[in-house]
């Protein structure tokens, strides 16, 4: 992959992590309710920074190990398998009308007790994404299999992935920071669904394109 593609496959591929149903959704909406739209970005920033820290340890720690060809063949394909049953079954899901968005104002009492109302955005940010396991999933692999890649570029590549990757997290919170502040429902059911299904698809694709590039 070029710069530009690492980047723009990184936003899709974080896009469409972002969109999917959360802890940090559920905090997000309480959070916008609560403050406004400003609480959407400021979460982000703790979960931005959290993120740009686990990239540091993972190159800094492991830089001689994660450019093996062999280390990358293994992350490559790992990572591509599970980019490919995540994106089927988010396709599957949306389909069958199993994920939808619920933009009200209350949020989960265990997500509640994760983010207290007393609890600046930042920290809070930082704390529910380590309260999700899927979060450190991702990153042990299609997180991984990207960095693995982007080091082919060294830190221009780094770079162009983690930009990507946190520009779809503003993106989407942001957006969905807004529409709860705003109290208007811009996003339709059959919209948030026919998006998922699309990142789905895309997201099978890419996972073909890791098995078959850490096989080649």
């Amino acid at each position: 992959m070029d710069l530009i593609t690492i980047f723009w496959t990184a936003l899709v591929v974080g896009f469409s992590g972002a969109i999917m149903p959360g802890p940090l959704l559920t905090v997000t909406i309480g959070e916008s309710a609560r403050r406004g739209f400003v609480a959407g970005p400021l979460l982000m920033v703790g979960h931005a920074l959290l993120e740009i820290l686990l990239v540091l340890l993972l190159v800094l720690g492991a830089a001689e190990f994660l450019v093996s060809s062999r280390v990358h063949t293994v992350i490559a394909v790992v990572g591509g398998a599970f980019l490919v049953y995540m994106g089927w079954s988010m396709y599957r899901d949306a389909r069958l009308g199993r994920v939808s968005l619920q933009l009200e104002s209350g949020t989960d009492p265990g997500e509640a007790e994760k983010a207290r109302p007393g609890m600046h955005p930042v920290p809070a940010g930082i704390l529910v994404s380590l309260s999700n396991p899927y979060w450190s999933l991702w990153w042990a692999t299609v997180g991984l299999a990207y960095i693995t890649t982007s080091m082919g570029h060294g830190a221009a590549g780094l770079l162009a992935f983690i930009s990507g990757h946190l520009l779809a997290d503003f993106t989407w919170y942001g957006l969905v920071s807004g529409t709860v502040a705003g109290g208007r429902r811009f996003m339709t059911p059959r919209v948030y669904r026919g998006i998922i299904m699309v990142c789905g698809v895309f997201l099978v694709g890419l996972g073909m394109y890791f098995v078959i590039r850490g096989l080649a």
